[in-house]
């Protein structure tokens, strides 16, 4: 292997780790919660790249922790930032001046743009397509209704599964070598850091949905709390329920609590007419 092609030729030791990657890849939605999302089947998944390049026991606990974070992305597309994760974690474990936070950072600001994609591509376009042509013949009675949906869908799923797993970790080691060469890897990890956040943000637009019917009467005219706040801030109550959720958790709150008083909570204020 020559320098100038070792950034893009894979040994044969990195192979066999990236096919343990994309097969234990498929545990995404085995341990799947509200707090973590699919954060341990990261972890999981990036076991064999962990234990490769980490020699110390403290080493794998320190590289563990670091996943062990919020992610969620389409699972057809997992395996991609997987890939980039691997190979920044080989290039960390090669030099401690490497700036681990840009790990994390890279990959919150996947999250994203590439779960946008991978939704529009697998879950609203094969998925469609392949029940569509699945259903036409279940409806004959044919055996080949539920075949032909598991294929059509799942092969260009698992395609892009496993040469995800590749190409991210291609395109991860030659990114981190052009990036320190070229000093910009700072300014990235800042712009990564930051659409993670606006990612973050607008996942708690769309997602945590609380609004007000409460209204009253001034000088005889007739006012809705809940236009009031969006003029405001828009979204402002989901904002204000997911910053008090975050503090509880800061304070070592069990997330089993947390959720149980949101549900508690939903229940009463519904109830007396506040939500």
């Amino acid at each position: 292997m020559t320098n100038d092609n070792q950034n893009t030729t894979l040994s044969k030791e990195d192979k066999k780790m990236l096919r343990k990657v994309f097969w234990r890849s498929f545990a995404i939605f085995g341990s799947w919660n509200q707090m973590r999302a699919s954060a341990i089947a990261f972890v999981y998944a990036l076991l064999p790249v962990i234990n490769r390049y980490y020699k110390t026991k403290e080493e794998r606990i320190e590289a563990m922790k670091r996943h062990a974070v919020y992610f969620n992305i389409t699972s057809a597309i997992f395996t991609f930032p997987l890939g980039i994760a691997a190979s920044m974690e080989k290039q960390h474990a090669k030099s401690k001046d490497f700036d681990v936070y840009s790990i994390n950072a890279i990959k919150a600001s996947l999250m994203g743009p590439l779960s946008g994609i991978g939704d529009s591509f697998f879950w609203g376009t094969f998925r469609v397509i392949a029940a569509g042509i699945g259903i036409s013949f279940a409806k004959e009675g044919s055996i080949l209704g539920p075949i032909l949906f598991l294929v059509l869908y799942n092969i260009p799923a698992i395609a892009a599964r496993y040469y995800g797993t590749f190409l991210g970790y291609s395109l991860g080691v030659k990114y981190i070598k052009q990036a320190y060469e070229n000093g910009i890897i700072q300014i990235i990890t800042k712009a990564a850091g930051i659409l993670g956040l606006m990612m973050v943000g607008a996942m708690i637009f769309q997602v945590v949905g609380i609004s007000t019917p409460l209204h009253f009467t001034l000088g005889g005219m007739e006012y809705k709390l809940q236009t009031i706040l969006d003029d405001i801030f828009k979204g402002l109550l989901p904002l204000a329920a997911t910053f008090g959720c975050f503090a509880l958790l800061r304070k070592k709150v069990n997330m089993n609590y947390i959720m149980l008083g949101i549900v508690v909570l939903s229940f009463a204020l519904s109830l007396i007419g506040i939500l």
